[in-house]
């Protein structure tokens, strides 16, 4: 289980779990036994120098760090540097969600060495994970954009849509960011009828996740189609359709919420589908 800290309480000993980072690259080690993050006391011992360091908690007991290293920081060959998305399936699913957190915290720490108010160098609380400015008392906590995740359903077919960003033939659920002022139902609706001029009853929660790249939240639900034909818009869509679940198109990793919430409802359609209603029903 992981313990988030800000701080080790008592002395480290031991390896601890080191998140080193050079810009967003992760840096591992592959070996048959299988693909990790470096496990040292100091980053030292691997003769890297970090440029910033910072203590992320314990996972099941064990102290964990995040770091950052210069652009053309060395490393032994037993080393390498890696994508974090690349690494989905390679590292331990506890350990590759920590990942995206260090990620977080690490760039965070980075954009907010001065006060975004008055320009003054910001220096870590000791109480809470936030960076504080000494000269105007302003608090910079680490930037967390909510984005809300609609799949649509109509009977047994579901509303994907792509992105042109998205690999060739994949498809996925509908996303946006949430704007200030928003509730999540009324961004949901806003959010599906700019995409796709369609409007949703009956929003469900169903999950969510967060997703570091970069710095989001996504709350994903599950939402009845109320209305309306498709009508893209050609800035944000490239094409979306109704699919039914027999003939659904390539989807998103499985490292995504997006897959979780595609599956789990295929599967209660189908569901549905063998246990039809009683005629008492």
């Amino acid at each position: 289980m992981f313990t988030p800290l800000i701080a080790p309480v008592g002395p480290v000993t031991g390896g601890a779990l080191w998140f080193i980072f050079r810009d967003n690259q992760i840096l591992v080690h592959t070996s048959p036994a299988g693909t990790g993050v470096p496990v040292c006391a100091d980053p030292a011992e691997l003769g890297v120098v970090t440029v910033r360091r910072q203590y992320l908690g314990t996972l099941g007991g064990q102290h964990s760090f995040s770091a950052e290293v210069a652009a053309d920081t060395l490393v032994p060959d037993s080393l390498s540097w890696s994508g974090l998305r690349g690494l989905f399936g390679l590292l331990d699913d506890t350990v590759f969600a920590l990942a995206g957190r260090a990620v977080q915290i690490m760039d965070w720490d980075r954009s907010h060495q001065y006060c975004g108010r008055c320009g003054t160098p910001t220096g870590a609380s000791t109480t809470e994970r936030a960076r504080l400015c000494p000269a105007c008392g302003q608090l910079h906590y680490p930037r967390i954009a909510p984005v809300v995740m609609a799949l649509v359903r109509d009977g047994d077919r579901l509303l994907l849509a792509r992105s042109p960003r998205f690999a060739p033939g994949m498809y996925s659920a509908l996303a946006g960011f949430v704007e200030a002022g928003e509730g999540l139902e009324q961004s949901l609706a806003r959010e599906v009828r700019e995409e796709v001029g369609v409007e949703i009853a009956n929003p469900r929660y169903f999950s969510s996740q967060s997703w570091p790249f970069p710095h989001s939240l996504m709350i994903a639900f599950n939402c009845d189609h109320a209305g309306g034909e498709i009508r893209v818009d050609p800035s944000e869509i490239e094409s979306a359709q109704w699919f039914s679940v027999d003939s659904l198109p390539d989807l998103p990793n499985p490292i995504s919420i997006a897959r979780r919430l595609i599956d789990a409802t295929v599967a209660a359609i189908r569901s549905e589908r063998r246990s039809p209603p009683s005629a008492q029903d």
